[in-house]
């Protein structure tokens, strides 16, 4: 204790205590009532004015650490590396920030919860971090309501629950914080912290899509597309896609593109299928990119291609696309748009098909079967067939079944291969059900 306050004569603090110029000590919260209320903006004890409030603090040392932050911007310096005079700056802006987060300065506060959540010129701390975000939402600001949220819902200096995450995310999207409106909606689209509702999702998402939340506008297309949460429309979901889509999110690109190749919700065009098709793949999406190159096989909107298919194809594959695996394995083996080489088919075949694509597992078991680009093996060929005979595959069924009925690959077993063909039959498939009806006629 280092004495008393004049104003309400509670004991005073090193942390609580407040030093004017005149070396009178008062609490920071009584000299932040005076200014507040404009009662007698001077010393209490000796008159000698009040030095600055913590808003001209705030905005002055402000300006002075906007110059650093657009140093390190132009990659001028790093926040680790600082030249003497900018460290000094950046010293003093934070010294700044802290005196008027110490007074209850909102802005301040949620600047340093920012400021120790990256790590940016200070020693990151999640624990610092919370502690000032929660100081400034407790005071309405609803940037700091919605990192607070994001600090909880991660469990970031703080328990993890989903439950208080969902309770500042509101504060904050009540209040308007798109990003904040957006983040409730997807709690509510999911169902953590709060009751699963697709109608609430909708009605977050809307008013963050309202204000220009590519993200929202792209989900809430999602929902229309669906019919969850509102009434079904390709209609409206086109409209929402195109909206994000025009902000360049890659994925409302995508499903532009997909509407306008099926004509739904707008009219039919291979044209502008092929234009959003595009601004998505090149911003890497492999759904995009495996659809432009079906747009080039096909020539459809574009003059046919197999070189510029197979470019796309390859491209979706580098990003463990398994259908673009697979059908890049077949380029390869016929030497579509690309030098003919057995050994690339079947590497593609082997990624597609080690991700459990079954049409990928066939074309591997074939290979292995005839040792075309690996060596023959029939029990490699087996095991892959039987992977996609378990996935439903009628033609990988009814193959094992005769596997297993010639002893080939498999141990010979009547009774597995019966069973095999036998699925396949239900399945409609015209050999097996012929089969079936061959053995079923024997044992008339």
């Amino acid at each position: 204790m280092v004495g008393e306050c004049s104003i309400c004569l509670g004991p005073l603090t090193d942390t609580l205590a407040k030093t004017l110029s005149c070396n009178h000590m008062f609490h920071r919260t009584c000299i932040a009532e005076l200014r507040k209320f404009g009662v007698n903006k001077a010393c209490p004890l000796c008159r000698t004015a009040l030095p600055p409030g913590p808003e001209k603090d705030f905005d002055e040392v402000t300006r002075r650490y906007m110059v650093i932050d657009r140093l390190v911007e132009r990659g001028d310096a790093t926040w680790s590396t600082l030249p003497s005079w900018a460290q000094i700056e950046f010293d003093a802006a934070i010294a700044g920030w802290r005196a008027a987060a110490e007074e209850g300065h909102a802005p301040a506060q949620r600047n340093l919860g920012c400021l120790y959540k990256t790590g940016d010129g200070v020693a990151q701390s999640d624990f610092e971090s919370v502690k000032w975000f929660k100081m400034a939402a407790n005071q309405g600001d609803v940037v700091a309501q919605y990192n607070i949220g994001c600090m909880i819902k991660d469990g970031r200096g703080t328990a993890q629950s989903d439950v208080e995450a969902a309770r500042w995310y509101k504060m904050a999207a009540e209040q308007g914080l798109e990003i904040a409106q957006y983040s409730l909606a997807v709690l509510f689209e999911r169902g953590r912290g709060v009751a699963q509702s697709y109608e609430e999702a909708a009605k977050w998402y809307e008013r963050s899509a309202n204000q220009g939340d590519e993200l929202a506008q792209y989900n809430l297309g999602t929902l229309y597309e669906g019919g969850r949460g509102v009434a079904r429309s390709d209609m409206e979901a086109a409209r929402w896609y195109k909206r994000a889509a025009e902000q360049g999110e890659l994925s409302a690109q995508f499903r532009l593109g997909l509407l306008y190749d099926e004509g739904r919700g707008v009219a039919q065009s291979y044209a502008k299928a092929m234009r959003w098709y595009k601004k998505s793949a090149e911003q890497g999406s492999a759904k995009a990119q495996y659809n432009l190159g079906l747009m080039y096989e096909q020539g459809q909107g574009v003059a046919p291609s197999d070189k510029e298919a197979a470019k796309w194809w390859q491209m979706a594959a580098e990003q463990g696309f398994a259908e673009a695996q697979c059908t890049l394995g077949i380029m390869f083996l016929y030497g579509h748009g690309v030098p003919q080489s057995d050994v690339e088919a079947v590497r593609w075949w082997r990624k597609a098909a080690e991700q459990g694509h079954a049409k990928a597992q066939i074309k591997l078991a074939g290979v292995h079967g005839v040792g075309r680009g690996v060596a023959q093996s029939h029990v490699e060929a087996g095991q892959w067939f039987e992977k996609a005979a378990q996935q439903g595959d009628s033609e990988a069924q009814y193959i094992v079944g005769n596997m297993y009925g010639r002893g080939c690959g498999f141990a010979l077993n009547e009774e597995a291969a019966a069973q095999w063909v036998k699925r396949a039959a239900e399945q409609g498939h015209i050999d097996a059900q012929a089969r079936r009806l061959n053995w079923e006629r024997c044992l008339d």
